[in-house]
């Protein structure tokens, strides 16, 4: 049966091949709904002339009327490329749009053979725009089909059931996605033609490698889509020793890396680090991106304010903040009052603040970071109220005893269920900290008519006549000065404890002053602590060789080949 509509395409992809135009042949080879009238055409020759099972004939017709690789293997036609042709033919000739699992399988299978054409040494670039076209498509329907539980749910019954039997961590169908697109991310940031520095005579980036951050970030969107984030450390760490520079790529590639690397960092409690990366990300993305302005801006503040710096009014009257001055404000105001109570009611699970946080995955960090900052805060504040500031021979102090005052004070404030604290518009119960269950120890237990106490819910046939606790655990002297020893030790506090005389000295007071030298400024201290690089992020090329490794650095994970090496102590040869 003659296929004039098939041969026509096949002599317009020989032509593309010929010219090398990865751009074009990306144009021809689409599957994405609605598809023009030609290839409603082709699928009907398909279906006529070549249905299922005969594959043979196809892949002779493709390798006839497709051109040699000259530098492939002796000489002979790309045949990983006449492989994934003619699936690509099988895909649009057996998918079905409306079973989304299938397609996601055949789709998948059709991107893990493009890949395999990527690797060519000639040929393999021009299928790289090709390449990332199917992975973005992929990625879409990946995450499409995880928004959707009732279609994957018996894919989710079969991975358990397999992950039970081999005791592994379950892959899921996202996950998936992310490892055959892994795959051309490597053999982009492995290409070895052009010069060893993968930049061409204009300053960009050369053959596969424009593709490092595309395949990249597709990849790291679906890591982080599926909480897989600890999988993005290879990614980012194979970045930091073998790619070009960050700069030589569109800003559109920097941006969303340095979102993501930021992200990692951020989740990684590296907040110094994050925010070098969200602060790069968030000065080049354009001002008219509003919605990744914000999603970035979220985290930036985030970290600022773990790092002790709190965002100006300024920043929060731009356009992509709308909303945010009313998330983060109320918890600066109680870092910098030491109000724990407050601190701690805006970062309850019972708060809609602390909701709108954790659906984020930010509010763990600023709980266990910034209580910190509150203890730093709550030392100044009694420092002003109650200190003494010295006499010029006498070094400026405060009373122990007062702190641990206004911490028994603010922890029975915050744990107290009855107390209630103002949060904007609304109005919430204080702090369900868990201590707070012990607060009343009859708060369990409800009088029936009979007078017998009925206790309330279900209790554990082991614990049954153990004994009440008699209340949480207040802070206690010991526990005061363990604090004030830490912040001290993190340079948060300036001074030293009189353990005998229960005081906290200020030292350097003459000079700068009590407020200046006792409780230096918090972010100071963490950048004077902190190095400016940030692994992940390459800022510049990387020059020089080390053990035959070009331009490599050294570091965790780098192989330095030291098979010239002397033996130690021997003369040079």
């Amino acid at each position: 049966m003659s296929t004039p509509t098939i041969d026509q395409f096949l002599s317009e992809l020989a032509r593309i091949l010929r010219q090398k135009n990865g751009v074009q042949l990306q144009d021809y080879l689409i599957l994405e709904p609605p598809l023009p009238p030609l290839y409603s055409t082709i699928v009907n020759e398909l279906r006529q002339a070549f249905p299922g099972g005969n594959q043979d004939v196809l892949e002779a017709k493709c390798k006839a009327m497709l051109p040699e690789d000259e530098e492939g293997d002796e000489g002979g036609s790309w045949t990983a490329f006449i492989s994934f042709l003619v699936q690509y033919f099988a895909f649009l000739r057996d998918v079905n749009v409306d079973h989304l699992v299938e397609t996601h399988d055949m789709l998948k299978a059709l991107l893990n053979q493009c890949i395999l054409a990527l690797s060519d040494a000639s040929m393999g670039g021009v299928v790289l725009p090709t390449v990332i076209s199917l992975s973005r498509t992929l990625a879409r329907l990946a995450i499409g089909l995880d928004k959707r539980p009732d279609l994957i749910a018996h894919l989710t019954r079969r991975e358990s059931v397999a992950g039970s039997e081999e005791a592994g961590e379950r892959v899921t169908l996202v996950e998936s996605s992310a490892n055959v697109i892994r795959e051309a991310f490597k053999k982009c940031l492995s290409e070895r033609s052009g010069n060893a520095q993968g930049i061409d005579s204009n300053g960009k980036p050369e053959g596969k490698r424009i593709g490092i951050y595309l395949t990249a970030n597709i990849c790291l969107k679906l890591f982080f889509h599926c909480k897989k984030i600890r999988n993005a450390e290879q990614i980012f760490g194979n970045i930091y020793q073998q790619s070009p520079s960050l700069a030589r790529f569109p800003a559109a590639q920097r941006v969303t890396f340095l979102y993501y690397l930021g992200r990692y960092l951020f989740a990684n409690n590296h907040f110094y680090r994050a925010q070098l990366s969200l602060q790069a990300a968030y000065e080049q993305c354009h001002a008219r991106c509003l919605k990744q302005r914000r999603l970035i801006l979220i985290y930036l503040i985030t970290s600022n304010i773990i790092l002790g710096r709190f965002p100006s009014s300024q920043l929060l009257q731009r356009p992509e903040s709308e909303g945010l001055a009313s998330k983060f404000l109320p918890i600066c105001r109680a870092i910098a009052k030491g109000d724990l109570a407050t601190f701690r009611n805006m970062l309850d699970l019972d708060n809609d603040n602390g909701d709108w946080l954790l659906r984020r995955r930010i509010l763990l960090q600023l709980r266990n970071r910034c209580e910190t900052l509150v203890w730093r805060s709550l030392a100044r504040r009694t420092f002003v109220l109650s200190g003494t500031h010295g006499d010029g021979i006498r070094a400026p102090t405060f009373d122990l005893e007062d702190l641990l005052s206004l911490r028994i004070f603010l922890e029975k404030r915050a744990l107290s269920p009855n107390s209630s604290l103002t949060n904007g518009n609304t109005q919430t119960n204080g702090n369900t900290h868990t201590n707070s269950i012990f607060m009343f120890q009859n708060a369990a237990t409800t009088t029936t008519n009979a007078g017998e106490e009925e206790v309330n819910g279900y209790v554990d046939p082991d614990l049954e006549g153990a004994i009440d606790p008699s209340g949480p655990d207040l802070p206690t002297m010991e526990t005061t000065e363990s604090a004030v020893s830490s912040l001290i030790e993190q340079g948060l506090l300036h001074g030293y404890i009189s353990h005998k005389l229960l005081r906290f000295a200020i030292m350097g007071a003459k000079t700068k002053g009590a407020l200046q030298a006792g409780f230096p400024s918090v972010w100071e201290v963490i950048k004077n602590k902190a190095n400016d690089e940030v692994p992940g992020w390459v800022q510049e090329e990387k020059r020089g060789a080390i053990g035959g490794g070009l331009g490599r650095k050294v570091g965790p994970g780098v192989v330095v080949n030291l098979s010239g090496a002397r033996p130690a102590g021997a003369a040079p040869g």
